[in-house]
């Protein structure tokens, strides 16, 4: 079995959000023949999951506008999260019923891409009991570089993983990310620079996660187009 692999570059938010939801549905009617991973940065946008508790967004909306942040309800698990440039969002539409009906399962797998592909640049992460994403932890504390929050429907998947790989962050002050209190946000670089590994380029990260994302559920990737895509939706 295949994984397409699609890189919308730095794409806003709504158009990747109406693609996903577009290609699920044809996933779902087979129209779309193999699971597909959406590679893609977004300008600045908080998004509010269904979990999203009150208070964890600690500005108001015109705040936001105010600075050229976009404020989103989604349909996704999880709470409030940022998306910004710098930051590699990947969004896996995968057929369950293919691999494991358990949403649970599946999530654990999201999380394996992500520790897989930063281990391939020796930068070594994991995982923290009862909270998702991936995580390090050592003699300074605990950082949190990926989070995560899906949606699955007739057993398909989207939305999926933001992984911090050389943004700078400033746009999680407006919020309680993912509503975990007092959470230490970093990134891929700031990771491997302290911990003296070469720091990957943005273009390098993206094609590890998407060997994760294939090797972790056991697909062939294949580079595809947006025309070759949206063919298929």
């Amino acid at each position: 079995m295949l994984l397409y692999c699609l890189d919308l570059g730095l794409t806003p938010y709504d158009s990747v959000w109406a693609l996903q939801k577009r290609a699920a549905l044809a996933r779902s009617a087979g129209t779309l023949d193999q699971d597909l991973l959406i590679l893609v940065q977004h300008p600045p946008v908080v998004t509010l999951g269904r979990s999203t508790k009150p208070g964890n967004l600690l500005v108001t909306p015109e705040y936001l506008a105010l600075r050229g942040v976009e404020l989103r309800d989604v349909e996704r698990g999880g709470d409030v999260t940022i998306h910004e440039p710098g930051q590699l969002v990947a969004y896996p539409i995968i057929d369950l019923k293919r691999h494991k009906q358990d949403l649970h399962w599946y999530l654990r797998q999201v999380e394996e891409s992500i520790i897989v592909a930063l281990r391939a640049f020796g930068l070594e992460t994991g995982r923290v009991a009862g909270l998702t994403g991936v995580w390090r932890e050592d003699s300074a504390g605990r950082r949190k570089l990926a989070s995560i929050g899906v949606h699955a429907r007739d057993w398909v998947t989207w939305h999926g993983v933001a992984l911090n790989v050389e943004n700078d962050l400033s746009t999680f002050e407006h919020v309680v990310p993912c509503g975990i209190d007092e959470v230490q946000m970093s990134t891929v670089a700031r990771e491997c620079a302290a911990a003296g590994l070469v720091v990957p380029s943005f273009g390098e990260v993206s094609e590890a996660v998407a060997a994760g994302v294939a090797s972790v559920f056991t697909l062939t990737p294949v580079r595809s187009t947006f025309q070759g895509i949206d063919a298929m939706i």
